[in-house]
């Protein structure tokens, strides 16, 4: 169940902070310049009421879900597209089969030379990084298709555009929804990597840079521990959000509850 795991991932992050915390207390030198994790903590507490922090990650934010709709309303009309038209598939996947590979972190300083406008920047590769999962799982599902489905439909005298309506993106929808969830992870850790190699006026990454020049390393770890509660609370809301959705699909592929 949903619950117990969670329980189960809570007690293990307890027990990694617990042994964190006696090892840089007790078992290293005072030289050791890395905070305690109720250091981090304490700190990372304290960040909800600073107004340069709330700030940063609302500018995050905001970057952030720009750049997911963009790559949604890209990537799910390509994906249906390609799935429904073989052909054209067929004769555009080298070309995604190139660019899928390419880490999209490297092509950070490119778009910093290419866009001079810093959030169209940012909003733009948080868009590509963004668009690969999403685009391949909507077409995994296209493929996924019951075909029998399908003829059945075209059998009563349905044309192309209601089988694809009816039968086609229904299936393909559990994909899809898969698909953004995983993008939304790799879309704020491009959300802030952008932010930390361009810099800006706001940001998560821009904080974490501005404490790291004051040499508060548990102002960077604070900062840092929120960009990652982040991905962890979307992953958690979209995920109930795919289960709560799609649970027919679930009970049809035979998936197990954990």
């Amino acid at each position: 169940m949903i619950g117990a795991r969670l329980l189960r991932g809570a007690a293990g992050a307890a027990g990694l902070l617990v042994i964190g915390e006696l090892v840089l207390r007790f078992g290293v030198g005072d030289d050791v310049v890395f905070p305690a994790p109720s250091t981090i903590l304490y700190e990372a507490a304290l960040l909800l009421v600073d107004a340069d922090f709330l700030e940063g990650l609302g500018t995050t934010l905001a970057n952030w879900a720009l750049g997911m709709l963009i790559a949604i309303g890209i990537a799910v009309p390509l994906g249906v597209l390609l799935g429904a038209l073989p052909p054209v598939e067929r004769a555009i996947r080298p070309v995604l089969e190139f660019m899928r590979p390419i880490p999209s972190v490297a092509i950070i300083p490119l778009a910093i030379l290419l866009i001079p406008v810093d959030e169209l920047m940012k909003v733009s590769v948080i868009v590509y990084a963004s668009l690969w999962p999403i685009l391949l799982n909507t077409l995994y599902g296209m493929h996924d298709v019951d075909p029998v489905a399908k003829e059945s439909l075209r059998s009563f005298g349905f044309g192309p555009l209601a089988v694809l309506v009816r039968v086609s993106l229904p299936s393909a929808a559990p994909f899809v929804a898969t698909g953004v969830r995983i993008a939304a992870g790799i879309g704020l850790i491009l959300a802030v990597s952008a932010e930390l190699l361009a810099g800006g006026t706001a940001g998560i990454g821009v904080y974490v840079i501005q404490a790291g020049s004051g040499n508060r390393m548990d102002l960077m770890m604070a900062a840092t521990f929120w960009a990652g509660m982040l991905g962890v609370i979307a992953n958690l809301v979209l995920l109930a959000g795919e289960r709560r959705m799609f649970h027919w699909h679930r009970m049809r592929t035979g998936a197990q509850e954990s």
